[in-house]
């Protein structure tokens, strides 16, 4: 019989052990948009039995966590908080999501992404323990994909004995995955704004009452500065659990000495001040804290320990404010990579990119050497239909062009991943891919830009593939995913 991780075959034309656990956890997919019933509590307490299963409870309660949930910064915020505190000398445990490409960015041990033998070890165990008791029968089903892999996170971290496990909130806070979390160490809650209303609600104060679902009684939680409407409900929320909700000052600059943070963006401050007050808070209440010091010494407004410093300068998140240069093609064609997927972070977004083309030495450490007059701004657009285009394309077009720049080319493309299947393997180049959403958005932008030309819609990445000869010879791409 096979061991736990050992699945697949390694003879010739046979699946991988990886491909099949991919296969496995593609079978969790229910749901072709995240409107998921699941996202606004359908049955949440599975949660609990799935844990009990699993043979987590205990675990989780002894594990030392930082939740932190929010709108926007979330993930930057627990990028920051893990290298804080790893540098300080702790074994870390990350949650995060989405991910890029592989499904293992998710967990990462100590900043790494887990190793593809130790998540398959872990995976098969999960599965098979939740496979051999969930029951449409007994009214236990199969936990959806994110729920498992929540639960995967949590076995790992206990596993792994980690130090300190930093999840972040994948939706909501109330009744997302990772809320079976009972008595955290400290909470977060990043900028708030409109996403997923659909699930959370369509006002500030719904969509912070959701956030605020995280809160547990007595448990110490920080936030950002938030429009009153949201401030208000958290304080309220905070109040009704007797939770000492602060606001966390921006990261000052002076303070890092000259050095930049890891993660680009003046609204980088924002989540740099809210990972510091939740490091401190963790540090104090797991006493860590150094006898000289004290909660009120480690502050966005005082002097930071070196060890802080050097978690933040060098914090990394694939895929946010990111600059890649093609390796075949170097100071011709540059990537600038970023997730943005709300107005108010398309405006931040773009503001970055006209920043970053303009002096690019801030990015990169190092200078193209080009003639500016000669560069074309393309855009590759990737955005999911739950969005509204008519909300994030004039942000993006106002802004750049308040910077004087306009894209010679805009290219809507589909996604890459199937709604069904999660992987790397890229999907076969004969496929079908509607396009019909793409048609929309392109659409939507001849009208932003007044009919201009330089509209493209691709049906597929297959310039990617053949060496990038569709682009001028000299590029600026900027490759906007907004999932």
């Amino acid at each position: 019989m096979a061991q736990d991780g050992e699945r697949g075959s390694t003879e010739a034309g046979t699946v991988s052990p990886y491909d099949e656990a991919m296969d496995a956890l593609s079978s969790l997919i229910t749901q072709k948009t995240r409107a998921d019933k699941t996202n606004s509590g359908h049955r949440f307490e599975l949660l609990f039995d799935y844990v009990k299963i699993l043979d987590l409870e205990e675990s989780i309660s002894k594990m030392k966590i930082i939740h932190v949930a929010g709108t926007k910064g979330k993930g930057s915020t627990c990028t920051f908080t893990e290298a804080i505190l790893r540098n300080c000398g702790f074994r870390t445990g990350l949650f995060t999501s989405p991910h890029l490409i592989d499904v293992r960015e998710r967990f990462r041990l100590d900043g790494v992404d887990i190793s593809e033998e130790k998540f398959l070890a872990y995976f098969w165990w999960c599965w098979d323990r939740l496979k051999a008791q969930c029951n449409d029968d007994i009214d236990i089903p199969m936990p959806n994909l994110f729920r498992f892999l929540a639960l995967l996170a949590f076995k790992i971290f206990a596993a792994e004995q980690v130090d300190v496990a930093i999840m972040e909130v994948g939706l909501g806070g109330k009744f997302d995955a990772t809320n079976v979390v009972q008595n955290p160490v400290v909470c977060g809650i990043s900028s708030l704004g409109y996403d997923h209303t659909e699930i959370l609600g369509d006002t500030l104060a719904a969509i912070a009452g959701e956030k605020a679902g995280i809160f547990k009684k007595g448990v110490p939680a920080f936030t950002v500065p938030q429009p009153e409407e949201a401030m208000q409900v958290l304080k309220e929320k905070a109040s009704q659990l007797d939770v000492c909700l602060e606001v966390a000052n921006p990261l000052d600059i002076k303070l890092l000495k000259g050095l930049a943070l890891g993660l680009v963006g003046d609204h980088q401050y924002l989540n740099a001040g809210l990972a510091i007050k939740l490091c401190a808070t963790w540090l104090e209440r797991t006493g860590h804290l150094e006898p000289e010091s004290n909660s009120g010494s480690i502050d966005p407004n005082a002097k930071l320990p070196e060890q802080f410093i050097k978690g933040l300068t060098s914090a990394a998140l694939q895929g946010r404010a990111q600059v890649i240069r093609d390796v075949e093609n170097p100071g011709e064609v540059v990537f600038y990579l970023d997730g943005a997927h709300s107005p108010e972070s398309m405006e931040v977004c773009a503001n970055w990119f006209c920043l970053a083309i303009k002096q690019p030495d801030i990015n990169t450490n190092t200078s193209i050497d080009k003639d500016s007059t000669k560069v074309h701004q393309i855009l590759l657009f990737n955005c999911m239909s739950v969005r509204d285009p008519q909300l994030l394309l004039p942000r993006l077009v106002n802004t750049c062009g308040g910077h004087g720049i306009k894209f010679s080319k805009a290219l809507f493309v589909p996604n890459m991943s199937l709604y069904t299947k999660v992987g790397s393997s890229m999907p076969q180049t004969d496929c079908l891919v509607d396009v019909t959403w793409q048609l929309a958005l392109q659409r939507v932008w001849e009208r932003i830009v007044s009919g201009e030309r330089g509209v493209w819609c691709l049906p597929r990445f297959l310039w990617l593939s053949s060496g990038l000869e569709m682009l001028p010879n000299t590029t600026d791409l900027f490759v906007c995913r907004c999932s």
